[in-house]
């Protein structure tokens, strides 16, 4: 039927005078109703970033190669007593000595790919210009896995730290009334992570961790990348009585690591039980079944040829490592190890002393603290306690109302370092304050500091900063032929982290939430 402009003039008025026998039944579950679709699509995910926007980013000028490279001069000795400068009259003082070095960090490339069918292209029009935010999109996790690799890279190269195998556990039946552990001689082994392993299986023993992993690229082509575990160490036994005793587990701290796998079973049947951020574990009710078997892991797969070594495996290597000691463990605190210490007076005891060690054996101290939310807690209860008084603000209104209103919780911003600052004349003394940051990738139980410039007393107006991102290529969009009805894209960057300082690097591990 031809339905003509003057018929559907005809059929409205008739609508609109309400005649019973034109009422039709359509409802707004008919579907027949406009589509509201807001443009553009919300991204709603964390695009964080911090120590990649805060580390010195440098290109070569020319002459590129295949790794970064440079000199170190570490130490300047004098001659007799190094300390002591006195000559006779009418002689020469002998020659002093030098302490050198070189130094090179290979060149490697981080990037992402994602694709955009014909149809999706066509589909999107009018909505958004979908080749723009997948460019956008494929910038923001190319920088998310750089950022994770800055903090937790850690490759073969300078700056890498393999985690071995670690010692073989030591075990205890705890007594414990509360214990529904069932009564068995259990086996346990141990599994250390780095950073990047850790990150990786987000601490999550449900699921476990991968030690190595084949990727197929988008040419076909595979790789294969490890997970950032140490091999498995050997297992030990020990008999538990059921609802009297738990088991308690420990094991020597290995260096580099910054969490434990623990696998707990009968001997040859040991599954995944818990992952903890310090070297103690304790179990008291039943195991959980359907867990990752401790036989999926048979090597050291803590480093990758391909990868730069971040600012934790740096600081590992070289920098002032401080490792919390292992509690005893028992059913009143179940093994959730030491915790940092109140001063009694405003500040944190290991901090101080890595501060304290710092200033001592190397004339310097960190510019910035880097914490996860779990130590930027424990922090600010250590120092804001009863000892120091608590944080309360009152707010006045401005209009002179007599109420008033109270701010409550508080959070350590910035950590006074007595040891350094002030420049080389005497009115310059007095110390630094040092922000800390708290960081979404940092794990529980590790903090990190960084000195990112060395102070005015090192002659440093050519080398300023300790560390530097040195980019061969920085960030560039490959758009690949096409070779189906799809555009293929890749964002790269060829890169490396040159650390030149690692004595400018602190850590402390192993520490207990508390």
């Amino acid at each position: 039927m031809n339905v003509t402009k003057e018929t559907m003039d005809l059929m409205r008025a008739a609508l609109k005078s309400g005649s019973a026998d034109l009422a039709k039944a359509i409802t707004v579950s008919s579907g027949l109703t406009y589509y509201d679709l807001q443009a553009p699509a919300k991204n709603l995910y964390p695009t964080i970033t911090k120590l990649r926007n805060m580390t010195p980013r440098v290109g070569r000028p020319s002459g590129y190669g295949t790794q970064a490279n440079w000199k170190i001069v570490s130490a300047l000795t004098g001659s007799g007593f190094d300390a002591m400068g006195w000559i006779p009259e009418g002689q020469r003082s002998a020659a002093m000595s030098y302490t050198t070095a070189n130094a090179s960090a290979p060149y490697v490339t981080i990037g992402e790919e994602d694709y955009l069918t014909f149809e999706a292209e066509s589909a999107g029009e009018g909505f958004e210009d979908l080749n723009a935010t997948l460019s956008m999109r494929l910038l923001q996790k190319t920088m998310r896995k750089e950022e994770n690799g800055l903090l937790a890279g850690n490759g073969t190269s300078s700056g890498g730290i393999a985690l071995g195998t670690p010692s073989t556990p030591t075990l205890s039946a705890i007594a414990d009334t509360s214990s529904t552990l069932p009564s068995a001689t259990y086996s346990v082994i141990v599994v250390a992570l780095t950073c990047e392993g850790y990150l990786n299986c987000k601490g999550n023993a449900a699921v476990g961790f991968t030690p190595s992993k084949t990727i197929t690229g988008m040419d076909g082509q595979t790789y294969t990348l490890n997970g950032g575990n140490s091999n498995k160490s050997s297992n030990a036994t020990q008999a538990t009585v059921s609802g009297t005793s738990g088991l308690g587990c420990s094991v020597a701290v290995v260096n580099g690591a910054v969490a434990y796998v623990w696998f707990v079973g009968t001997s040859g049947s040991e599954t995944l039980q818990a992952i903890t951020t310090v070297n103690t574990a304790y179990f008291n009710t039943a195991l959980a079944s359907s867990r990752q078997a401790a036989t999926t892991v048979s090597a050291d797969n803590s480093q990758n040829a391909t990868a730069f070594s971040g600012y934790l495996s740096n600081a590992f290597s070289g920098g002032t490592v401080t490792s919390q000691a292992t509690q005893t463990i028992t059913a009143a605190n179940t093994g959730v190890g030491t915790p940092l210490t109140s001063s009694g007076h405003g500040s944190v005891v290991e901090i101080d002393n890595m501060l304290e060690t710092m200033w001592a054996n190397y004339r310097l101290g960190p510019t910035v603290i880097w914490v996860s939310s779990q130590e930027q807690k424990n922090i600010t209860a250590k120092v804001l306690n009863g000892a120091s008084s608590p944080l309360l603000r009152y707010d006045v209104d401005a209009s002179g109302d007599a109420g008033f209103s109270l701010t409550a919780n508080g959070q350590i911003r910035y950590y006074y370092n007595p040891f350094t600052g002030g420049g080389t004349d005497v009115e310059g003394g007095g110390g630094d304050k040092i922000p800390v940051i708290a960081h979404p990738d940092m794990p529980p139980g590790t903090l990190f500091a960084h000195c990112a410039k060395l102070p005015e007393w090192y002659q440093s107006n050519e080398v300023p900063n300790t560390a530097e991102v040195i980019t061969r290529r920085d960030y560039y969009r490959t758009d690949w032929p096409l070779r189906t009805r799809r555009r293929e894209y890749g964002i790269y960057a060829e890169e490396v982290l040159a650390v030149y300082a690692q004595f400018a690097l602190g850590i402390i591990t192993n520490i207990g939430n508390g």
